[in-house]
């Protein structure tokens, strides 16, 4: 015997949630090249989540937070309660305030945007297996001021707000920076009709006629 230590260094077991199939593909790429983390299953929807979860049973959870059937925190309702040593990280497309503090009051360790590199995205996953909070740049001034005591922390729920989906809420903000339909369309991966779909739900829940009052509503809600 040599006495030297041959044991492999732990792998982090990791859970992927999108609902894009060309994303997850991608991500699975990037990882594989990391040493620390193992990638053991993949969910394109909050029932195909809730499910691998459960069977995969997993020690990190990579959580898009905008999906067709509730999103992010839909999964981290159904989760955290049955399955309370899963850590939650969010990776997302958007940076919208309103969404990251949404998913860390639902429980998430973290939040960063699909911007980061395989291995800045893998050393986050480790480090919030350990206990770590991660945010990439500047998102954590939101959950600081959402927290805060101060005079510019968000409000802890708008009964309004709270109405609508995630999806409709990314829509609504899009809508409201001056995007065109079929540019918002673009950004989100969704058809012009879905779009508009979501645009007439919006207009029905807060009982507004018009985007132009759409606007100005989300602007108050500092949602732009």
């Amino acid at each position: 015997m040599t006495g030297e230590d041959t044991t492999a260094p732990h792998q982090v077991r990791v859970f992927l949630v999108d609902d894009h199939a060309l994303f997850r593909t991608g991500v699975r790429a990037e990882l594989a090249a990391a040493e620390q983390v193992e990638v053991i299953g993949e969910a394109g929807s909050v029932a195909e989540a809730v499910a691998g979860i459960a069977h995969f049973k997993p020690e990190v959870v990579l959580l898009d937070v905008h999906m067709p059937d509730g999103g992010g925190a839909e999964v981290l309702r159904q989760v955290r309660g049955q399955q309370p040593d899963v850590v939650f990280l969010a990776l997302s497309v958007s940076d919208a305030a309103e969404d990251v503090i949404a998913v860390i009051r639902g429980g998430a360790r973290g939040y960063v945007t699909k911007t980061i590199s395989g291995r800045e995205l893998a050393d986050a996953i480790v480090r919030v297996r350990a206990g770590d909070a991660v945010f990439s740049p500047r998102l954590a001034g939101f959950v600081l001021d959402a927290f805060s005591e101060g005079p510019n922390s968000a409000p802890v729920g708008d009964p309004e707000l709270d109405l609508l989906t995630p999806r409709e809420r990314e829509v609504l903000r899009l809508l409201a920076r001056g995007y065109a339909y079929k540019e918002i369309a673009s950004e989100l991966f969704i058809s012009v009709k879905t779009v508009e779909t979501h645009v007439s739900s919006v207009l029905r829940k807060t009982q507004l006629s018009n985007r132009y009052e759409l606007s100005r509503w989300a602007s108050d809600r500092r949602l732009v």
